[in-house]
């Protein structure tokens, strides 16, 4: 009689947990994600890519400068939603909880990183706009000086040409008083000496030209109080201008301060938001490790069973066929014939080899998996096969029943004994059925319905997750199908 496996532990019977398996789909099939009553989240691996942002809480950053270019927050988001729409696809082989988890830390990320994104650019605009306002503050400050000094030079000006005007004035009067024919005569009649009529000449000369200097330096100075007028004008516009650009300048600032403040508070705000799903996420990831060890070390456990089993079953097989030779040497010593070969125990399995136990299609196959979220290769340790909860599960070979029983990992797990084929002790099994037909002990034949597919243990969906073990040891399934 084939060793009888002890069940998991019945206290883990509450706990419905998943398969195995992180490899995708190889057919169009895709399993329901609705889970049974009373099923609590579970396993597939470890060591969570939650460690993906090594910056979960990271400080906001400090205002760039003026003249930094801010980065565009467009470009940023639909980096950052491609980004998010990969590691959604990627989660597909997580499971329910831990992959609502994580997506709701990524998506914390990304409004997170958004958010950053706006709030630095908003710095970078705040920090330009305040460079702007000490420019136009600048250029305020120099056009009023500008203006103040138009003025006052206008009014120096108005001061000298009023000067200048009385000056020319009263050289006008002397000139009128002495525009007559008889100045010259006067002179020469007086019985002055001949240079002393020159001498009187020279003065009238130079008064006259006194008289003329006055005048011109009164048009000159008009000139320029005019020119000085029209730069007051200039500097009164220049100076409006400026006033404008930094009452526009301020204007910004504070709009722009309100929305860097605005910005940092949604910041820590997505900040807390982001803790909270990382907490939830890294407790859904060691509750995955601690169950995931726990399905190593079941399948551990059966392949040490299974290894003791298949040895005992070939020196059994040995004993019965080293028996049969010994009587039939002895019989066809009696007979006086040469012995017959003794062939080697039929297979429990019916010959042929296995058959499929579903009729359906595989939608994960056996191998090795490099698991998206936790970031390392593990095996998937048996095929998957489209199985909606319900469909008849099949015995693969003829055999014996060895077992049945729950485990947290593989669900409702169903053994079959096929013996002894082409050399190698053959054991199938079948897991998260949703129950059992065939009993422990029970001999049954190839193609037999031995229980219904479910989705127990750690399943996001109804299927069959298939497995044969070959002398104990876990093999594709598809080497011997």
């Amino acid at each position: 009689m084939v060793p009888h496996f002890p069940g998991a532990n019945p206290r883990e019977r509450g706990s419905i947990k998943r398969d195995d398996s992180t490899g995708t789909s190889t057919a169009p099939y895709q399993r329901s994600r609705k889970r049974p009553p009373g099923r609590q989240t579970a396993v597939a691996a470890c060591c969570l890519v939650l460690s993906l942002s090594a910056g979960v809480l990271a400080a906001v950053p400090s205002a760039p400068s003026a003249e930094a270019k801010p980065p565009d927050p467009v470009a940023k988001k639909k980096q950052l939603d491609a980004q998010l729409g990969q590691q959604k696809a990627d989660l597909d082989d997580a499971s329910d909880q831990l992959g609502k988890s994580v997506a709701a830390y990524n998506q914390a990320v990304v409004k997170y990183q958004a958010v950053q994104v706006r709030y630095a650019a908003a710095q970078g605009q705040l920090a330009a706009a305040k460079a702007a306002d000490a420019v136009a503050a600048g250029k305020l400050a120099a056009a009023e000086a500008a203006l103040r000094k138009a003025v006052s030079d206008v009014e120096t000006g108005e001061k000298l040409i009023a000067e200048k005007r009385a000056v020319a004035g009263r050289a006008v009067r002397s000139a009128y008083q002495q525009q007559n024919g008889l100045v010259g005569l006067s002179i020469a009649l007086r019985g002055a000496a001949p240079a002393d009529i020159a001498t009187g000449m020279q003065v009238q000369r130079n008064v006259f030209g006194i008289q003329s200097n006055a005048i011109t330096n009164l048009n000159n100075a008009q000139a320029q109080l005019a020119s000085k007028r029209v730069k007051v004008a200039a500097a009164e516009k220049e100076s409006e201008a400026a006033r404008a650009e930094a009452a526009a300048t301020v204007k910004r600032v504070s709009e722009l301060t309100k929305q860097v403040a605005a910005d940092r508070a949604e910041a820590a705000a997505i900040a807390k938001v982001k803790l909270t799903a990382f907490k939830a996420a890294e407790k859904e990831k060691n509750t995955e490790l601690a169950q995931y060890n726990s399905l190593l070390r079941e399948r551990n456990r059966v392949e040490q069973l299974l290894i003791a089993r298949a040895k005992a079953e070939k020196e059994a097989a040995a004993r019965r066929k080293a028996a049969a030779e010994k009587a039939e040497r002895e019989k066809a010593r009696k007979e006086k014939r040469k012995p017959r070969d003794i062939p080697d125990d039929p297979p429990a399995s019916g010959g042929g080899g296995l058959s499929y136990p579903v009729s359906s299609y595989i939608t994960s196959p056996y191998g090795m998996r490099f698991h998206p979220v936790l970031h390392y290769w593990k095996l998937h340790d048996g095929t998957d096969f489209r199985a909606p909860c319900g469909t008849p599960i099949r015995a693969a070979g003829s055999g014996v029943v060895t077992d049945k029983y729950y485990n947290g990992g593989y669900g409702n797990r169903l053994f079959v004994s096929h013996g002894v084929i082409d050399g190698s002790s053959i054991t199938t099994v079948y897991n998260h059925l949703s129950r059992y037909k065939a009993r422990v002990g029970e001999r049954v034949q190839k193609g037999e319905i031995i229980g219904y597919a479910g989705t127990t243990g750690y399943s996001t969906g109804c299927h069959l997750h298939f497995m044969v073990y070959q002398d104990g040891r876990v093999v594709n399934p598809m080497k011997w199908l």
